[in-house]
């Protein structure tokens, strides 16, 4: 029975009296027989709007109220959905709003029935629940509404639950109408995940090249290199974390703190300020030394020199000592690389090592035409450009495995090479150092 909020006339009675359709009426309510109700929702189901299944079903809606065929929709659809064809068909008057019968009434095989349901219920949840938690915890990240909504269709799928996605939905935290969506995207997403797979190949081929050591940047300049083919960053990145492609370089620490960054140290003041591209090819040359074990137990030390506009390795020397030496010949492999063409302003900009900071080093430094600025002490970030390059060799050259300062002096020279000439990088236009130095030139 559906109660209406308009009171109908007896001529408005004596025409809906005529209407097959029409069970029962009085002048504030109508009950429609249960074949129309379960051919209405057969109907809606089909793509058929509520008033168009009232109008061809012979109601006049002026006449029931233009809300109606919509209301009584709803109500029908609702019972189909819980009772299936019963709950239309039966007459549920007298039942309840849920048409069950009081527990007490229940007979055995309904209270097992129910107790089934319940327990199936209590396992879908539970499994929806380990499961998020599960993936949550594998990605160390939250969950994406498109991977929740896969889970749901898991679960509802293999427990056959009916009338429970908004249930489930509100256990996984995302909206029944966005599940609904998502649904309806299927293929949209198998075009997408094709797309993907295919992008994913040329993406793999430049990091197996690279052994694994080359992040989204590196990637994106190569495949425009070398492929031709642009592809957004962001994309590219996307693609790895849904892969799980994760390059082998070091990675940020947010709780590092530096120790007395600002104190001064009084040998040689910093001119340098951080300055470090001042658009001039070899004006500011930065230099450090770095550790290097391999072999069993052996240890090498790395001394370079880079132009901080080009970020291009002017000089670099490699030696089983930490004498004055090392240093002395990194001078001399960058002199002879400048061939006396010392900008009138160059720098050469160190950290506050002894290496550094002895009479002789500072000597040879000032007579071959070099203004000598060092970093604060303590402060890595002075001579950040040097740390950084030390950080990718370090990242990308397998060197443990070499057995000889020879084999690893080669192993160096090869990556230095590389670097210099066949490495883009992202903040140089994405050009090599060598072809950012003849853009610097030519510009």
């Amino acid at each position: 029975m559906i109660k209406s909020r308009i009171k109908f006339s007896t001529q408005d009675i004596r025409q809906l009296q005529g209407n097959p359709n029409v069970q029962q009426i009085s002048e504030k309510s109508i009950t429609y027989s249960p074949v129309f109700k379960l051919a209405a929702v057969m109907a809606y189901n089909d793509g058929a709007a509520p008033m168009e299944i009232f109008i061809n079903g012979g109601f006049d809606t002026v006449v029931i109220g233009p809300k109606t065929p919509k209301w009584c929709l709803k109500r029908w659809r609702t019972a189909y959905a819980k009772y299936g064809e019963e709950g239309l068909l039966e007459e549920r008057r007298g039942k309840g709003s849920i048409g069950r019968k009081p527990a007490g009434e229940l007979s055995v095989e309904e209270k097992l029935k129910k107790a089934e349901a319940k327990i199936k219920l209590l396992e879908a949840e539970n499994e929806l629940l380990k499961k998020l938690e599960a993936l949550e915890r594998r990605n160390h990240s939250t969950l994406s509404s498109s991977e929740r909504f896969q889970l749901i269709k898991q679960v509802l799928q293999k427990y056959r639950l009916k009338g429970m996605t908004r249930y489930l939905c509100r256990l996984a935290e995302v909206s029944r109408s966005g599940y609904y969506r998502w649904l309806l995207a299927e293929e949209h997403r198998q075009q997408q995940d094709h797309t993907d797979e295919r992008d994913f190949q040329l993406i793999k081929s430049h990091f197996d090249f690279l052994d694994g050591k080359a992040g989204a940047l590196v990637i994106k300049m190569r495949l425009e290199r070398i492929d031709g083919i642009v592809m957004n960053h962001k994309k590219i990145r996307r693609l790895m974390r849904k892969y799980r492609l994760v390059a082998k370089v070091r990675q940020l620490n947010p709780y590092r703190k530096m120790a007395k960054a600002t104190h001064e140290h009084s040998t040689c003041p910093n001119s340098l300020d951080r300055c470090f591209d001042q658009g001039e090819p070899q004006k500011v040359l930065l230099t450090d030394i770095t550790y290097m074990r391999y072999g069993r137990g052996q240890w090498a030390y790395l001394s370079c020199v880079k132009d901080g506009a080009t970020k291009e390795i002017l000089a670099h020397y490699l030696s089983t000592s930490l004498d004055l030496s090392i240093v002395e010949r990194t001078l001399d492999l960058l002199c002879d690389r400048l061939s006396g063409n010392i900008h009138p302003e160059a720098i050469f900009h160190s950290d506050q090592g002894m290496h550094y900071t002895h009479p002789r080093i500072r000597n040879l430094i000032k007579k071959n035409g070099f203004k000598q600025s060092m970093s604060r002490k303590g402060n890595c970030w002075d001579n950040a450009p040097m740390e950084s390059f030390f950080g990718h060799l370090k990242d990308e050259l397998d060197y443990q495995h070499c057995n000889s300062i020879e084999e690893l002096r080669l192993l160096v020279d090869q990556y230095i090479s590389y670097y210099n000439t066949g490495r883009y990088q992202w903040s140089l236009k994405k050009m090599t150092p060598n072809e950012y130095r003849s853009h610097l030139l030519a510009a």
